[in-house]
């Protein structure tokens, strides 16, 4: 609460949570309930065990954002904290075709954005409220692997930009750039074999609480909000660095590719195969031939029982 004392008072302010079941928007929800917020989730999954009531709806679903919107602000009587939580990550490589995999991120990521944000626009005109985007890390520092994730998170910040400007001086618009949070929104990118751990490092979830928190109740609004430390300085140097970080990553990817972390994943392949690792796994069988052939071939079948 010491944190929640300098700012606002969030003691009954109206809230909408999207993706209000999941790991950041429950945990979200159940804090700000706690402090004395009126607050109402949306999800398509609703558990039914959520500290704060939560309503079914599909933000890929023009109807249905239009009903849950109307029926959450009915019940909440107006809005004056939009917080556009929902999203979904999974792998999706840049060298390919897009297919349903990078359709389905950008129309739950970005268009389901933009759909519960325009439903909930006048409330907010009205009660001169709050939007805060909880984007990505990757929508200014892009990871290979993931150019869906990355590419919905960052046209999401674009979106917020362009609504901000049309909003204000009525509505504040935030950004929120966490990390990488555990949780289940990682598992379809881990069973391709394509995880980015090494890559990019786990945060605890109570400082994306907090940065959310803050973005929605700063005495001014906040552009850009990071999570950590270290995240501030990774949007510095990839905002004003950004050929740094490139090199960075580039370097990293390769090392990992390299070493084995991307074996056996079909989507992969290419990062793989430019990264030199078939080259010198032949060479070194071929060194390894030459060796048992050779004048140290004794001490070759030497290294070999030892």
């Amino acid at each position: 609460m010491t944190l929640l004392n300098r700012r606002q008072d969030p003691r009954g302010r109206r809230v909408l949570i999207t993706g209000a079941s999941g790991t950041i928007g429950r945990a979200l929800g159940a804090r700000l309930t706690a402090a004395g917020a009126h607050v109402l989730g949306l999800d398509l999954r609703p558990t039914g065990d959520e500290p704060f009531p939560v309503l079914r709806c599909d933000v890929t679903d023009d109807d249905a954002v239009t009903t849950a919107v109307g029926e959450a602000l009915e019940t909440l009587g107006g809005l004056d904290v939009l917080v556009n939580n929902a999203g979904t990550g999974g792998p999706a490589p840049a060298e390919h075709a897009p297919g349903a995999e990078v359709r389905r991120q950008l129309e739950i990521n970005l268009l389901g954005t933009w759909r519960t944000t325009a439903a909930c626009v006048d409330a907010l005109v009205t009660a001169r409220g709050r939007v805060v985007m909880v984007t990505s890390r990757m929508a200014v520092m892009q990871l290979p692997l993931a150019a869906a994730y990355g590419a919905s998170k960052r046209a999401m910040v674009a979106y917020a930009d362009a609504l901000r400007l049309e909003l204000a001086p009525h509505v504040g618009v935030s950004c929120v750039y966490p990390s990488a949070v555990r949780s289940p929104i990682h598992d379809s990118t881990k069973a391709a074999g394509l995880s980015l751990e090494g890559m990019s490092v786990y945060e605890p979830l109570e400082g994306v609480l907090d940065a959310i928190t803050g973005a929605a109740f700063s005495t001014r609004p906040r552009r850009d909000v990071t999570t950590t430390r270290k995240g501030a300085v990774e949007f510095f140097l990839a905002r004003h660095l950004p050929a740094l970080t490139d090199r960075i990553v580039t370097r990293t990817l390769h090392a990992r590719a390299a070493a084995g972390a991307f074996d056996g994943a079909e989507l992969a392949a290419g990062v793989v195969a430019r990264s030199g690792r078939s080259t010198r796994s032949g060479r070194s069988a071929r060194n390894g031939r030459s060796g048992r052939s050779g004048r140290s071939g004794r001490s070759g079948r030497n290294r070999g029982t030892e």
